[in-house]
């Protein structure tokens, strides 16, 4: 890659933990350093995080980075030219302008606790259901933050107090930090980027700003919300009392759409990250498509304020990564979340074992809040091993059905496949060093998976943002460059259509024996 020397700093904020990386300008990462955080889990299907917390977990891994950056001889103190940010999405923070702490700790993107909100909402508005998706692209559900921001409203005194003496702002994780980063009590910026906002169902996807119907009908105050701003612009400079300050804070996308960017997805490319979740993504240009399978209407990214937009359809697994978390955590069977893959190979076949972790309902293209957990199938004959197959099977099942609805969508106003007729589906993400799980991928969607060699575009992403604004690449380096592809690994199906059709009516029979069991009793 041409550009300046020097380097780009990442804030990767995910939903476990925090990571800090410096790239040099081949896009090459020269150090690093991750912290993970607590998870709350107060009530069942409640999921928190403590925004203090995360705040100091950013702190520590650009500090620890800096100082490892320096020990193997890289002058990043003289040479950081600015840093992007990318950020769990959906996670929802309102604190008080004065004192600049939290109101309440962070409600986590799948948290399930405004359940009865998108209900109560789904019997007043017209339109049930899908009553914003013409302006946001975004049916009512608990995944997103203005359910949550609702619910704050709604239940916790602190915030009723806050907006009523207009102390209270509301944000994402990313708004969080870069008010906290540019001054806090003191200036501090309060901002979103386009993507993030897509999240909230409170933009309008063709104006790019906050929809004013949307805020009337939902009685949600237009103060205390973030300026929306691209995701490559210099946004503002890093106070003091933080390891780089003066630094420009120059790049902002959400978790998925950074991914997107660091695999450099087109018009007509699809990405699949393996995290916590899963999270697939097709790059559909410059028109919003509208979803008649199930999938959402959001954005790709915006690369400059005066720059195209771009958008995506998407199609989130709530529990993907996960549900290998609870295998070790709360089973015990294996303990580290390496050991599934060897575990898994010790058997050819699950033994007729489906497992779908509806932990706090299903996402698309199914969207059933009522759904939980099952694990079918099993006999005498199951063992440890088939389970931990199933668990990986379970996460490339739900991956296939979000890829068969992005066909259905966009198969005729775009061709997703290549020059050779091949669709191929860009992975990242940490699940997908596991061989197998990418194996068992390609297998059940009959077509190629390539895995870069550096998965985790989600960081890149966030740099290459930040690099861009302050002219550090230009998109030429990012979207022409064949030298990433060079290197990648691709894994080609190897299963026979027969038994591929016959898995896949198995997975659907399991999918459903999960809907409609929210009330079970305890």
């Amino acid at each position: 890659m041409a550009g300046e020397k020097g380097f780009i700093g990442s804030i990767d904020q995910g939903t476990t933990s925090t990571r800090f990386i410096i790239y040099d300008h081949d896009a090459r990462a020269v150090a690093s350093h991750q912290v993970e955080f607590t998870q709350f889990y107060p009530e069942a299907g409640w999921v928190e995080h403590d925004p203090m917390e995360i705040l100091e977990s950013v702190k520590v891994c650009i500090a620890k980075a800096l100082d490892k950056a320096t020990a193997d001889g890289h002058n990043v103190d003289g040479g950081l030219k600015a840093i992007g940010l990318t950020d769990q999405r959906e996670t929802t923070v309102v604190w008080s302008k004065s004192t600049g702490l939290p109101l309440h700790k962070a409600i986590v993107w799948m948290d399930a606790r405004t359940s009865s909100i998108c209900r109560r909402l789904e019997k007043e508005l017209s339109g049930g259901r899908s009553h914003f998706v013409e302006s946001c692209g975004l049916p009512i559900s608990t995944y997103f933050s203005a359910m949550k921001l609702l619910w704050l409203m709604e239940n916790v005194d602190a915030v009723k107090d806050a907006i009523k003496k207009g102390d209270a702002i509301f944000g994402t994780i990313d708004t969080w930090l870069i008010w906290n980063m540019t001054g806090g009590v003191n200036g501090g910026l309060h901002v979103t980027d386009v993507t993030n906002a897509s999240r909230t169902m409170l933009m309008n996807l063709k104006t790019l700003s906050w929809d004013e119907d949307t805020l009337k009908t939902l009685a949600i105050p237009a103060e205390i919300l973030p300026k929306i701003v691209s995701n490559s612009e210099v946004i503002g400079e890093i106070c003091k009392g933080w390891p780089i300050p003066g630094i420009k804070i120059a790049g902002c996308l959400g978790d998925q759409h950074a991914a997107m960017l660091g695999q450099a997805c087109k018009k007509g490319e699809a990405k699949s990250t393996y995290g916590t979740g899963a999270f697939i993504l097709l790059n559909t240009g410059e028109v919003p498509i509208k979803s008649g399978h199930g999938l959402l209407t959001t954005l790709s990214y915006k690369l400059g304020p005066q720059a195209q937009t771009n958008y995506a359809l998407e199609g989130s697994i709530a529990i993907a990564g996960a549900a290998v978390q609870w295998l070790r955590d709360s089973l015990g069977i294996i303990k580290s979340a390496s050991e599934i893959e060897d575990l898994a190979a010790m058997v050819e076949s699950t033994g007729g074992v489906y497992f779908v972790p509806a932990f706090n309902g299903l996402f698309a293209p199914w969207w059933r809040e009522d759904a939980r957990g099952v694990c079918i199938g099993i006999t005498r004959f199951t063992n440890k091993s088939h389970i931990a197959r199933a668990v990986l099977e379970s996460m490339c099942f739900q991956v296939k059905d979000v890829l068969d609805s992005m066909n259905k969508d966009a198969g005729e106003k775009g061709s997703l496949n290549n020059e050779k007729g091949e669709f191929l589906l860009r992975v990242d993400g940490g699940a997908t060093a596991n061989n197998l799980l990418m194996q068992i991928q390609a297998d059940l969607m009959g077509t190629p998976v390539v895995r870069p060699v550096d998965i985790e575009t989600t960081a890149l992403g966030a740099a290459y943002a930040a690099g861009l604004a302050v002219g550090f690449w230009k998109e030429e380096d990012i979207f022409e460059s064949g030298e990433k592809s060079k290197n990648s690994k691709v894994f080609r199906p190897a299963m026979e259509e027969a038994t591929r059709k016959k898995k896949v009516e198995s997975w659907c029979k399991a999918v459903e024996r999960t809907f409609d069991l929210a009330d079970l009793s305890l």
